[in-house]
């Protein structure tokens, strides 16, 4: 019968999950450090151990160190409530055999620890290197724990990866990652948008060309497949590529070399290609736009981004760190957020995702004007804060409007008039606090002329105590 080790400093998490592995009919011996499990190797040896990252002491990535260093095979499935791209690559390069995030399901341990003991389990996987710890790829989502799960343990092999997800998710960032934590960080990471290079320079700019292959080709120019020698080639908006150029690319992918455009000479192809779409592949092959061969070499791994609205509590976080670090970039005085604008962020869409609420942070780091972003300041300042089409006020106003109509509702103009006086107010008071003279200042009006419309009942700013 299997004997399994759980080390934890928490007694709750190291009760529960030493129980549910007992009912699974694993043998389960449980300490509250990790320097005491150690001591224990020396007259022991379980065959799997699930143990926390952060401990007093002695902590889990050491622990697994040490391990590998005098019982190599002994598979270690890592927890922690910490998940991110640096803490999962850490523990894959320390040969963890799965990395589990806090909280986490009971039946997926247990399905885990079947897995770890069983004797066709993979083997662990090697060395990468550091990621710089400004890592963008923030998030505490299920979906984006799962994405920096993925990173860390493919980082650490060479096979093809597609990253998909809408425009402005991150996915360069993926790429880089995968590159950063890879064996190939000391090498180049290189970087091609296959839609921003028209059809008959892509294949120059992927293969390179030899001097005279076309009209200005003066001499030899190295393509970007060279240039990525012993690293990485992102190969942004492949949906994009030409049809032309999806069969080099495949070749290349095959057969693992090429020619320059205008050469002889055969290249042998030493950079790992990681691919990157916004569009949906799977349909554009059904529908003939790209061909199924290469799909299939280019989608290895598949790694999905959510976008930005499926992952609003993240929003609060990403808005600080991208506001502290443009003011960084820009030499400006640090800025924050109110609570209340940090709210308005996470409420809203954002079509452009992490990229538009880049975009943002940079304008509010430059032109807001006090030293907290208050509710107020967004909506002058964020033009993409509300999404074209979203909430389309005049299409509503027009249907609103025949529906009176149509139905004999007598003084319709001053009717609505009225009411949209009173939205613009309402708004006004909502982002303002219920300070009345900031805003009119914002509207344009009179603080008397906001007194008259809504009554001197309605409601005020709170008084400061």
């Amino acid at each position: 019968m299997a004997e399994i080790w759980v080390i934890d400093d928490d007694r709750s998490v190291r009760f529960v999950l030493a129980e549910a592995l007992r009912e699974a009919g694993f043998v389960v011996r449980d300490f509250d450090n990790a320097r005491a499990a150690l001591n224990v190797l020396a007259h022991a040896r379980p065959d799997a151990v699930f143990t926390d990252v952060r401990m007093p002491g002695m902590d889990g990535l050491r622990f697994l160190e040490l391990l590998g260093e005098q019982q190599a095979e002994v598979p270690v499935v890592v927890m922690s409530a910490y998940t991110d791209v640096p803490s999962t690559a850490t523990a894959f390069r320390h040969g963890a055999f799965e990395f589990l995030s806090k909280p986490f399901d009971l039946d997926a341990a247990v399905a885990i620890a079947r897995r770890a003991v069983s004797p066709k389990r993979s083997a662990a996987t090697p060395a990468a290197t550091e990621l710089d710890a400004e890592s963008e790829l923030v998030g505490e989502t299920p979906a984006m724990r799962e994405v920096f799960r993925a990173i860390g343990r493919v980082a650490q092999t060479d096979l093809s990866v597609l990253i998909t997800g809408e425009t402005g998710t991150g996915k360069e960032l993926v790429a880089r990652a995968l590159h950063q934590h890879s064996r190939r960080a000391r090498g180049a990471f290189v970087a091609l948008n296959t839609a921003a290079i028209p059809a008959e320079l892509l294949e120059s700019e992927l293969f390179g060309h030899e001097a005279g292959a076309f009209t200005g080709a003066s001499r030899r120019q190295a393509g970007r497949f060279e240039q990525a020698a012993g690293g990485t080639l992102f190969l942004d908006e492949i949906g994009d590529m030409p049809a032309s150029l999806q069969t080099r690319l495949l070749r290349v992918l095959a057969e693992g070399e090429f020619y320059r455009v205008g050469g002889r000479e055969l290249i042998k192809a030493d950079a790992r290609v990681v691919a990157a779409t916004h569009q949906d592949l799977d349909r554009k092959v059904a529908e003939g736009g790209f061909r199924a061969d290469l799909l299939h070499r280019l989608d290895v791994v598949r790694i999905h981004l959510p976008a930005l609205r499926e992952r609003r509590v993240d929003v609060p976080r990403l808005a600080e760190r991208f506001l502290a670090r443009a003011a960084r970039e820009l030499h400006l005085e640090p800025k924050r957020f109110s609570a209340r604008a940090l709210e308005q962020l996470a409420r809203h869409d954002w079509p452009g995702n992490v990229r538009q609420l880049e975009n943002l942070c940079r304008r509010l780091a430059v032109m807001a004007p006090g030293r907290e972003i208050l509710a107020a300041d967004l909506p002058l300042l964020a033009v993409e804060a509300t999404p074209a089409g979203d909430d389309d006020w005049t299409t509503a106003l027009r249907r609103w409007t025949r529906h009176q109509l149509e139905t004999g509702s007598p003084k319709v103009a001053p009717q609505a008039r009225a009411l949209f006086d009173q939205a613009l107010l309402e708004a006004a008071l909502e982002l303002t606090g219920g300070h009345r003279q900031q805003a009119a200042a914002r509207l344009g009006l009179g603080r008397n002329t906001i007194t008259r419309k809504l009554g001197a009942t309605r409601r005020r700013r709170p008084p400061l105590e």
